[in-house]
């Protein structure tokens, strides 16, 4: 075999043993990254080809609730859902009242019992007859029970619905309908000709729950 000239054997081999040790040297130092390595390799394929996850999302509450449930003041037009309110508003001659009276029930011993805290009272009037009246009221935050007792003894068929109570009866010609949830009463004494599913619209628009 030829020999490059200027090349010394005698050094050569000494360096390429130096090397040598070296390489194997950083090697065996890298030896506890290898499982890491393979992990984020991994991860990284598993990323790249898995189809994006949705961040969880959190139930958002009606703020129309956060109002009832505070101390701010809230009104008629406030109460309404824009759809519902719309239908009302936009009737020939409809009248609207807001007062803070108490519930319009034929169940008097169902205000006695509860003592409500009215929040607001909203009256329609229309044109040729008929009318609404319904009412925000606050209660005792276990006051669904007695509700619930009271209403069925006076023929209301109640239902439970998430977290709300729905009572309902139609009677002479008028419609009583009373939803409870948590330390909130909502109450309504409908006549004539009313929207549809006038009372699962007005609950649905304050606890989101039909």
């Amino acid at each position: 075999m030829a020999r490059i000239p200027g090349r010394n054997p005698w050094l050569a081999w000494p360096a390429g043993i130096v090397c040598a040790a070296v390489v194997a040297t950083l090697a065996w130092l890298a030896l506890p990254m290898v499982p890491v390595v393979v992990a984020w390799v991994g991860e990284s394929l598993r990323t790249a080809t898995s189809p994006p996850v949705a961040a969880p999302v959190e139930p958002s509450r009606a703020p129309l609730l956060e109002i009832a449930e505070s101390d701010d003041a809230i009104d008629c037009r406030r109460l309404y859902p824009d759809d519902l309110w719309v239908e009302l508003a936009w009737r020939p001659e409809a009248l609207l009242s807001q007062d803070f009276s108490a519930p319009s029930t034929s169940v008097a011993s169902l205000t006695d019992a509860l003592a409500p805290q009215v929040r607001v009272t909203c009256r329609w009037r229309f044109d040729g007859g008929g009318g609404i009246s319904s009412t925000l009221a606050r209660v005792a935050s276990d006051s669904a029970a007695v509700v619930e007792a009271a209403l069925q003894g006076e023929g209301f068929s109640c239902e439970t619905a998430g977290a709300v109570l729905r009572c309902r009866r139609a009677q002479g010609g008028a419609v009583e309908e009373h939803a409870v949830s948590g330390d909130l009463w909502l109450s309504s004494v409908e006549t004539g000709r009313v929207p549809e599913d006038y009372g699962a619209r007005l609950a649905e628009g304050l606890w989101g729950a039909g």
